[in-house]
């Protein structure tokens, strides 16, 4: 399957994934989808592994729990948000990764006492926000502030895990290795954190049922994602990604009655903008950038 086709697919699965969490958030806690998430994916990746004659021993551990730790953070956020938010609106804070990644760059940039700064990455985290404004408003209106914190510093956090999959990947580590620390991180984290909201749910047919669903989905879109990253181009490919908004709004409005408002579909449009923007800056200033975005959270 080419890059194009693949990216298009892991968006729609990633997009089938916040479905089911925010139906399966009417049962059971952030912090408890997040474990079984976990769950079903280390037994995924560490299946596929063992088929592919791989390894999962690793020579660099504390990058991998750095790296599990944010990357874990801002997947309890950003689940918590799917289920406090329209799924639209949480997907497209989340997706925000890439303009606080240009922000990053600015600090940095400002930090090292750089004489010049790129306007265009000034610009682009201007427009960047200037969505986000527009994004919450509705949200906040409905009395949905913490959800969208939560979104926002969701993809805070996601960015920052980026960067670390980036550090990992040039120290020789393979994505399947990232993903299954990862998912054993997400494991680990539901298991501290569900007695804290309430503790195991009881299941049922149909929770069982989501739970599996956001593993299997979440899973199968990294891998599929990951694979068009190493296979396709960079720009195209985190262009494309940005489908997983359209879908997440489609499905919001038909599942769950979300509304349809042009402010906020202005804030969304200018979020994309602003993110395939500031990828296209990055693999312009760093062109072995090219698979930050290719892992989830």
């Amino acid at each position: 399957m080419s890059a194009p086709a693949l990216m298009v697919l892991a968006s729609l699965l990633f997009a089938l994934m916040g479905v089911c969490v925010k139906l399966a958030s009417t049962q059971y806690a952030a912090g408890e989808i997040v474990l079984y998430r976990g769950l079903v994916g280390a037994l995924f990746v560490a299946m596929l592994t063992r088929w592919q004659g791989g390894t999962l021993r690793t020579a660099v551990p504390a990058m991998h729990f750095w790296r599990s730790l944010t990357g874990v953070c801002a997947l309890c956020l950003w689940f918590y948000a799917i289920g406090h938010l329209p799924l639209a609106t949480a997907m497209t804070l989340n997706y925000m990764s890439s303009v606080w990644m240009a922000l990053f760059l600015i600090g940095g940039a400002i930090a090292l006492g750089g004489s010049r700064i790129d306007a265009r990455l000034v610009c682009t985290v201007l427009v960047g926000f200037a969505g986000v404004a527009c994004v919450l408003q509705p949200a906040i209106e409905r009395d949905q502030f913490w959800g969208g914190l939560a979104g926002l510093l969701s993809g805070v956090l996601a960015a920052m895990a980026y960067l670390q999959v980036t550090a990992l990947v040039r120290a020789g580590e393979p994505v399947y290795r990232v993903v299954f620390y990862f998912s054993l991180g997400g494991l680990l984290a539901g298991a501290l954190t569900t007695p804290l909201t309430g503790g195991l749910h009881a299941h049922s047919p149909r929770g069982l049922a989501l739970l599996l669903a956001v593993g299997v989905l979440a899973t199968a879109a990294q891998l599929m994602m990951t694979r068009a990253y190493g296979t396709g181009r960079t720009l195209v490919n985190a262009s494309l990604q940005y489908l997983g908004i359209g879908w997440s709004f489609l499905f919001g409005v038909l599942w769950f009655d979300d509304p349809v408002t042009i402010l906020a579909l202005a804030g969304m449009a200018l979020i994309v903008a602003a993110g395939i923007a500031a990828a296209s800056l990055r693999s312009s200033v760093n062109p072995a950038d090219p698979a930050t975005s290719s892992v989830e959270s």
